[in-house]
């Protein structure tokens, strides 16, 4: 048998943001070791997932577990916060966290503290952690622009203001896709060698696709405008075109990773139940819309661009349509004639 190829000049993660960081006239570096120590944080993640069977990190954190979004919290969801604050607060380059998790923010010691802001969202979908459907992290980042101590009035800023965003993806692999503002690049993780290597350079969406992923349990409480495009999505009134395919998962990182790979378009859109959404706007809305914009895609409220949304509270919630741009004008046709 002939052995297996090595690769001995891989691009892993760490060696591409530092080819980044040098076409960034001014760039310190200071990002670079942000992001790497990020990825420290999504080993462990991912670490724990493989191992939650076998070291008993199923089922809810306690009775009275629930966050400040309202959802139970999970043993994992509780392990990932953990492991996210503790990572990001320690490597020197951040002031303030924001976490699904935490109802404030997480301010970081004087000593240690640098100048980006990190939100994120630990454990994507953490409703199938316990059936093995694929489950994420999200994260924005931001750079602080005002002196003194960080407060919340520096990360109530539009996603337009965002310096990088990513998602990690845990499934039969794991994966990291993040942009720093300059497109849109996937790594997988190799576990022969322990680091995340590049295997999705530029990605790209499809102007149009042919799936659309929502969670249909809540057609009856959406606006007619919604039920209307998914109906047409679902019965073409050109009977030469075909209908459009159904896929939810109900974890966001997963459908939106298949919407980058394959196009067509995720909604989660308000609904009288949730007249503001689900999906909350600074950790888990504007870095994926961050992304959308850098792979070619669009991502809006139905209104105007997620990314254009000023924020008022860290735990804001939108609706969201985001994918291909033709999927996208094509949904907010309906949308805006309702």
């Amino acid at each position: 048998m002939s052995a297996e190829k090595v690769d001995n000049d891989c691009m892993t993660i760490t060696r591409f943001l530092i080819d980044q960081q040098r076409s960034c006239p001014g760039a310190t570096g200071a990002l670079t070791i942000l992001l790497n120590q990020l990825m420290t944080a999504v080993k462990a993640v991912a670490s724990a997932v493989k191992r939650a069977g076998i070291a008993n990190l199923y089922g809810i954190a306690g009775s009275d577990s629930v966050n400040k979004s309202g959802d139970q919290q999970k043993k994992l969801d509780v392990l990932a916060n953990d492991l996210f604050i503790n990572m990001l607060s320690t490597c020197g380059q951040c002031c303030m966290l924001i976490s699904e998790e935490n109802e404030e923010p997480v301010i970081v010691p004087e000593e240690t503290r640098g100048k980006y802001i990190v939100t994120f969202d630990p454990l994507d979908g953490s409703s199938n952690i316990d059936c093995l459907v694929s489950i994420g992290s999200i994260w924005g980042i931001y750079l602080k622009k005002t002196p003194g101590p960080p407060t919340k009035d520096d990360v109530l800023r539009p996603g337009t203001e965002l310096v990088s965003a990513g998602y990690a993806l845990y499934g039969s692999g794991t994966m990291v896709v993040t942009s720093t503002g300059c497109g849109l690049h996937g790594f997988t993780l190799d576990p022969n060698i322990g680091d995340f290597v590049l295997t999705h350079r530029d990605m790209c969406i499809k102007n149009r696709g042919k799936i659309y992923s929502t969670n249909e349990g809540y057609a009856q409480y959406w606006a007619k405008g919604v039920q209307d495009y998914v109906k047409s999505l679902k019965y073409p009134v050109d009977s030469s075109k075909s209908p459009y395919g159904a896929r939810y998962i109900g974890s966001m990182v997963a459908d939106v990773h298949r919407t980058f790979l394959y196009g067509g378009i995720f909604l989660y859109p308000a609904n009288e139940k949730a007249k503001s959404g689900k999906l909350r706007l600074l950790y888990e809305s504007n870095p994926m819309a961050f992304m959308m914009e850098e792979a070619g895609g669009k991502a809006t409220d139905g209104e105007k661009r997620v990314l254009e949304i000023q924020p008022t509270e860290i735990h804001q919630r939108c609706p969201v349509f985001m994918g291909s741009s033709f999927d996208v004008d094509d949904c907010i046709k309906f949308v805006q004639a309702s």
